[in-house]
């Protein structure tokens, strides 16, 4: 159980670095393409916005690609316990006030992390 829950840390963590790379570098290039619906000039007018929100997106990440270094096993667990913790609800907050999908691509599986880190 312990090497499932290191791996989907490991997801969780990879996937705020790619949120990290699309809204702090690909915001106006690649961004249009996974966010439809919305004209460029919209990426072009939130680029700083978007450079913030994915700066925090790489603290999240660097978080959890922490946990992977801390050998005491106690500390290792608070600290997992944290970054996913702060990952959920700032998924929670975006399903409820951007998009619903936001709660499964980004709080669920830190969630299902959360769980499986207690068992």
């Amino acid at each position: 159980m312990h090497t499932f829950t290191q791996i989907l840390i490991g997801l969780v963590a990879f996937l705020h670095l790619y949120f990290f790379w699309l809204e702090s570098f690909a915001w106006q290039t690649r961004a249009p393409k996974v966010f439809k619906g919305f004209s460029k000039e919209y990426f072009a007018t939130t680029a700083s916005l978007a450079k913030n929100q994915g700066l925090y997106n790489g603290f999240l990440a660097a978080g959890l690609i922490w946990t992977f270094f801390i050998s005491d096993h106690q500390w290792n667990f608070y600290i997992s316990i944290f970054f996913l913790t702060c990952i959920v609800i700032a998924g929670v907050v975006g399903a409820i006030t951007a998009n619903k999908k936001i709660f499964f691509i980004q709080a669920l599986p830190a969630l299902v992390a959360l769980i499986l880190l207690h068992l």
